[in-house]
C-alpha cells in the first residue's frame, strides 16, 4: 500500500480548510481547530480515512475493477489525467455532462460516433462538400473534448474517484443514484457524508490533489501488478509442493516419510545403477585393450622370427679366400717333397 506521512500532508497544506462561515455542520469530526478565521483539518483522521480508501480502492483493482477519475476544477485537471493515463484508467477533465452514468446508453452512441469521425478512410468523407468536411471536424474535436477520458470505457466503472466532491457534486449523485461507491477528497465546506468514503484535505491546493491521487494510481497499479503475478503463478506448482513435502503418517503416528526421501532414495538407487554400469563397461574396455595388445605382442614375434628365417635362407656361405703367400708355401712344401 503507498505510504504518506503526516509529515507529507503537512508540507502540501493539506490541514488548511476554509474560512469558518463558510463551512458544513457535518464536517465537524474531522476539524482540529480554528485559527485566523480559517478551519485546521485533523491530519490524523486525513491519514485515517486515506488508508481505508487505498484499502478499497486495492480490492477493485485485484479484482480488474474499472476507476473513473474526475476533476473538472482548475487545479486538479491536468494532474487528473496524468494519473488516470498512469494507471490506465478512465477520467472526466472537461465539463461533466449529465447523464455520462445514469444515461450511458446515451453516451455510448456519442463515443460510436467519435470513433466513426476518428476513423482514417472513413466513408463519412466521400462525396462531400467543403463546408460539410469542416463541420465534421468541428463535431469531431467537440466530442473529443467530451469523451477523451472515456471513449474506452466499455461499461459503467466499479468505482468512481473526485476531487472537490462539493464541485462534482452532478457526478457524485450520479454514482450514487447507480450504487457506485465514491472515494471524494472533501473540503470543510463539503458534506463528507455525501461520498463513500471521504478524505478530508484542502481540495484547493494543488500539492495536495498531486499528493492523494498519486497514492491512489500506485495503489492501482501495485495490486494490478500483484494479481498478474498470481495469475502466472500454475496451479500445478502448490500440488507439486504439496506432493514432494506430504508427510505420510504410519498407522499409530509414529512414523512419518517424505516424499522427497522417496525421491532421493531412488535417485541413489539411479545412481549405483549407473556406477555399476560405468564400471562393467570399464572392466569390458580393459579386457578389450588387453586382448589388442597381447594380439600385437604375438604379432611382433611372428614378424621377428619370419624374419629372421628369411634372413638364414638368403644369407650366402662364407668361402675360404686363398692368399697368395699360401700359395706360394704350397707349392714350395710339394716341390721339396718331389
Amino acid at each position: 500500500m503507498a505510504e504518506i506521512s503526516f509529515e507529507n500532508l503537512l508540507s502540501t497544506g493539506a490541514h488548511f480548510g476554509h474560512v469558518t462561515r463558510k463551512w458544513h455542520p457535518q464536517y465537524s469530526p474531522y476539524i482540529l481547530m480554528e485559527k485566523n478565521g480559517i478551519h485546521i483539518i485533523n491530519l490524523d483522521e486525513t491519514l485515517a480515512k486515506l488508508d481505508k480508501a487505498l484499502s478499497f480502492i486495492s480490492d477493485v483493482a485485484k479484482k480488474n475493477g474499472e476507476v473513473l477519475f474526475v476533476g473538472t476544477k482548475k487545479q486538479a485537471q491536468d494532474i487528473i489525467q496524468q494519473e488516470a493515463d498512469r494507471c490506465g484508467m478512465f477520467y472526466v477533465v472537461e465539463r461533466w455532462l449529465g447523464g455520462t452514468l445514469t444515461n450511458y446508453s446515451t453516451i455510448k452512441k456519442s463515443i460510436k460516433r467519435l470513433q466513426q469521425l476518428e476513423k482514417e478512410g472513413s466513408n463519412i468523407y466521400e462525396n462531400l462538400t467543403k463546408k460539410e468536411i469542416q463541420m465534421l471536424n468541428r463535431e469531431r474535436i467537440k466530442l473529443a473534448d467530451q469523451h477523451r477520458g472515456i471513449k474506452d470505457m466499455k461499461r459503467l466503472p466499479d468505482v468512481v474517484v473526485v476531487v472537490d466532491a462539493n464541485h462534482e457534486i452532478t457526478a457524485v449523485q450520479e454514482a450514487r443514484l447507480l450504487e457506485i461507491p465514491v472515494v471524494g477528497i472533501v473540503d470543510t465546506n463539503t458534506n463528507p457524508n455525501s461520498v463513500d468514503y471521504p478524505i478530508p484535505a484542502n481540495d484547493d491546493s494543488i500539492r495536495t490533489i498531486q499528493l492523494i491521487i498519486a497514492a491512489i494510481s500506485d495503489e492501482i497499479l501495485s495490486s494490478a501488478d500483484k494479481e498478474n503475478v498470481s495469475e502466472n503463478v500454475e496451479p500445478e506448482t502448490q500440488e507439486n509442493v504439496d506432493e514432494i513435502v506430504d508427510v505420510s503418517a504410519g498407522e499409530n503416528g509414529k512414523t512419518a516419510v517424505l516424499e522427497t526421501e522417496k525421491v532421493e532414495t531412488s535417485a541413489e538407487e539411479t545412481t549405483d545403477k549407473t556406477k555399476e554400469d560405468v564400471t562393467v563397461a570399464e572392466e569390458k574396455v580393459d579386457d578389450k585393450i588387453e586382448k589388442v595388445k597381447t594380439e600385437k605382442t604375438d604379432t611382433s614375434k611372428d614378424v621377428k622370427e619370419s624374419k629372421i628365417a628369411a634372413s638364414k635362407k638368403t644369407k650366402p656361405k662364407k668361402t675360404k679366400k686363398v692368399d697368395n703367400k699360401t700359395k706360394a708355401k704350397e707349392l714350395s712344401e710339394a716341390t721339396e717333397e718331389k
